[in-house]
């Protein structure tokens, strides 16, 4: 791993506040994320299963996570299985985490293999009433392949049937949302990794460059300060490309005139930033282009307002779109008498911003919670505004990250370049 060891007292605290939700009686079991294939040989780079990383911190292939916290041996209560090490795999792929390294990453004491997790898992299920299992259950979740959890599932099933099933994504959505400071921490560390690679690309940028060759210089300082690189798939988008939301092919050339939407974030220790910033071409907006910036920039800070602990969602995202129809009348791309007259749908503001504004961010980009939870103290969201105006080969989105406090947010993209004049004088530096 290229990060720093992260304090194990994140995952025993992580690990006891799941204990104290779980109903009498209760085992819990959470697989690691398979390692997947591409073509011929290869597999994906391996991306660990969240939850399983937010309770034992581990970051490696077939991984199994046993809680029992009413084991009347109390050693038995945490069981960490981990893969065990050949010679073999030490020439191939490296050495694996060994028994005791288990203990210090996670904090729990008694680590077995995996190889031993189904003798073990077959003793200890009989003697349990309630069996929690791990789907994903995220609104966006697309599951067309069968995961290792999802197997688990199954096999379970059909050797204990009379079992009582529980879900044990609704309680990580809960706990996950609310962030640890240790976590806001580590969220701090990507964003700034993001930061440096925004800086870098604001004296790269002029036109004729490709934003394939932004992307590459987003990725150089990100590597190697030790991010594994992008968060997400970043957006490049110059023009007429900074209209489509989720424009990936980067690979069209910068022309002089064009502002570039960046969409970009650093992953570290499996945190995750997640900014969004547009910039000029030539290093000055023109005077549209400004209007258009400055009405995003309001609306996004507007935002930053309301979205405060004890709103909804849906709530905040309502009068983020009233804000934005002021915006786009005195911007002239819809009239004040039609606004008037349209439904609470607001169909003509979501011609020119059709998206969310906010979602929660940490380990996962679009972090997990309960659907519509009301915000609180101690999340962490995005504010996204955006106006796109195709017509004109005009898009606008800025993007930062904030953390909810008590009294006020905590904006964690302090120090970036936000205002048109920061960034045209970084640019013209």
């Amino acid at each position: 791993m290229r990060y720093e060891p992260i304090d194990s007292e994140l995952f025993v605290k992580n690990r006891a506040r799941l204990a104290a939700k779980l109903k009498p009686n209760s085992l819990v079991v959470i697989q690691a994320n398979d390692l997947m294939p591409s073509n011929a040989d290869g597999t994906m780079p391996f991306q660990q299963n969240r939850d399983l990383f937010y309770l034992t911190g581990v970051n490696q292939e077939e991984t199994v996570l046993l809680l029992w916290p009413d084991a009347p041996i109390e050693k038995e209560r945490e069981v960490l299985f981990v893969r065990k090490t050949s010679e073999l795999l030490k020439i191939w792929e490296g050495a694996k985490l060994t028994q005791e390294e288990g203990t210090q990453v996670s904090g729990i004491e008694m680590v077995q293999w995996t190889e031993g997790f189904e003798n073990f898992f077959h003793r200890v299920a009989p003697q349990v009433e309630h069996i929690y299992l791990h789907t994903n259950e995220h609104l966006r979740a697309d599951s067309l392949v069968e995961t290792r959890n999802r197997r688990f599932i199954r096999e379970c099933q059909e050797r204990y049937p009379l079992h009582r099933y529980e879900r044990v994504a609704p309680l990580m959505n809960e706990l996950r949302m609310l962030k640890d400071e240790i976590e806001v921490n580590y969220l701090q560390t990507a964003i700034d990794i993001t930061e440096a690679g925004f800086r870098r690309v604001l004296e790269f940028i002029k036109p004729g460059v490709g934003e394939w060759e932004i992307e590459a210089e987003y990725l150089h300082e990100f590597v190697r300060r030790r991010s594994r690189g992008f968060a997400y798939s970043p957006i490049i988008g110059s023009g007429y490309n900074a209209c489509v939301l989720h424009y990936l092919d980067n690979n069209s050339v910068c022309e002089d005139g064009d502002l570039i939407l960046m969409d970009v974030g650093a992953e570290y220790a499996n945190w995750n930033a997640d900014m969004t910033r547009t910039v000029p071409a030539n290093g000055r907006y023109d005077a549209r282009q400004r209007a258009v910036y400055d009405a995003v920039l309001h609306v996004m800070r507007e935002a930053n307002q309301i979205l405060r602990p004890g709103i909804l969602p849906s709530e905040y995202h309502k009068q983020v779109l009233e804000i934005m129809e002021e915006q786009l009348i005195k911007l002239r791309l819809i009239d004040a008498k039609e606004a008037k007259e349209q439904s609470e749908a607001k169909e003509l503001v979501r011609k020119y911003f059709m998206h969310g504004t906010s979602h929660h961010l940490g380990l996962d980009v679009h972090d997990v919670s309960p659907a519509n939870a009301m915000v609180q103290e101690g999340m962490v969201f995005t504010i996204e505004p955006g106006i796109y105006i195709p017509d004109e080969n005009l898009g606008v989105r800025i993007e930062n990250n904030v953390f909810i406090g008590e009294d006020q947010n905590i904006d964690l993209f302090a120090d970036f370049p936000v205002e048109a004049e920061e960034i045209e004088e970084v640019m013209n530096a």
